[in-house]
């Protein structure tokens, strides 16, 4: 491969590990709720299913036809109801989108297999049914996960050119895939009917991914790659709810002392790279399930699954190695001091909410500011 080559390859296999990749908590519980929608959306179109058999009937189609359409919508409405029962709960079954998914690809197989019954036109040349292949792919969005509609999109190609390509090889002669009322069946018209669906679920993939993407820019703070102010109002809550029974988290709000004379003395590009150490700094201090938020500005919010003694004392290390660290403005310079102040607040002890323990936390911050700095309060005076 020619250097040239392997360079245009990177972006195409860096967009397939992209829309591959495993959408994180927030938008999982996103897709939970549009498990649910679809689950309701697959009961209501089941039931208005209904209305084939009937409809068969009133055209005068033989009564075998009749009977395998009605199995077949009975069998959709069971299922329906049965997704329907698991999406109440769709956290639970980590599986689920995609299985449901899969049925509802499958299902619109067993709707053309039993409109085929003795007449196979009618089935490969019903545009409405097979409507139901792409109408699957772009529910499976509603799951905000690519992966779920790629797997959708990919068992539909699969099963569609199952089945057509097993009716053209049966056929024992061109004219068991002629039909005066629904037309010919053609190896050009199936061809394409499979390039759509190819194409349906290409762009749907990349349209559930952008999706992902907008929404984890606007969690996402700019300048350090933090999770932001909207990112702490919308996850915390959960947060706070996976606390153990008789167990304790502490909120620490810090901000830097006199960031301002940074950027006066060293420019605004040597201040947004302070803030880049420094949020690199906190945030290597972090275990499992614990998280840092740059609220804006010098402001930050560290999320931590401790006690409030041991998190004061977690806090006032990062507080003293920052201190003995300091930062450089440019190469060659000389360190300049940095130091930063913190006030902590405890949950359940404090406040059992984000507004309660940011404002218990403020007013310790404003203590430890008002007496000079570089201090750590995690208790009222």
């Amino acid at each position: 491969m020619q250097p040239g080559q392997e360079e245009e390859g990177r972006p195409l296999r860096g967009f397939a590990a992209t829309l591959l990749s495993r959408p994180d908590e927030v938008m999982l519980a996103q897709g939970a709720s549009g498990e649910r929608l679809v689950a309701r959306l697959r009961a209501l179109i089941a039931a208005l299913l209904l209305l084939m058999p009937l409809a068969s009937a009133l055209a005068g189609d033989p009564l075998r036809h009749v009977a395998a359409v009605l199995a077949v919508v009975l069998v959709l409405n069971l299922f329906a109801q049965f997704w329907l029962l698991l999406a109440r709960q769709p956290r639970r079954y980590p599986w689920l989108p995609f299985a449901s998914s899969a049925w509802d690809v499958t299902a619109t197989t067993l709707v053309l297999l039993a409109l085929g019954v003795g007449d196979w036109p009618a089935a490969l040349n019903n545009t409405v049914a097979w409507c139901g292949y792409p109408l699957a792919i772009v529910l499976a969005s509603l799951r905000s996960d690519a992966r779920v509609a790629i797997a959708t999109g990919l068992l539909a190609v699969l099963q569609y050119a199952a089945l057509a390509g097993s009716v053209i090889l049966a056929a024992d002669s061109p004219e068991q895939l002629l039909s005066a009322e629904h037309g010919a069946i053609g190896v050009v018209g199936q061809g394409q009917r499979l390039l759509v669906l190819g194409l349906f679920t290409l762009v749907t993939a990349t349209v559930v991914q952008r999706m992902l993407q907008l929404v984890e820019l606007s969690g996402t703070d700019g300048l350090t790659g933090l999770p932001n102010r909207n990112w702490l109002v919308h996850q915390v809550p959960r947060w706070l709810d996976g606390i153990d029974p008789g167990g304790s988290a502490t909120l620490a709000l810090l901000d830097l002392d006199h960031f301002r004379h940074v950027n006066e003395e060293a420019g605004h590009a040597a201040g947004d790279r302070v803030l880049r150490e420094v949020a690199a700094s906190l945030a290597g201090s972090l275990g499992r399930d614990e998280h840092l938020v740059r609220l804006g500005g010098e402001e930050f919010v560290l999320l931590l699954r401790k006690p409030l003694g041991t998190a004061w004392e977690h806090v006032d290390a990062l507080r003293r190695a920052l201190e003995a660290r300091g930062f450089v403005a440019e190469r060659g310079g000389d360190r300049l001091p940095l130091t930063l102040s913190g006030g902590l607040a405890s949950c359940p002890h404090d406040a059992g909410n984000l507004s309660g323990l940011l404002r218990r936390a403020d007013l310790r911050l404003l203590r430890a500011k008002a007496e000079g700095g570089n201090r750590v309060v995690a208790r009222d005076a």
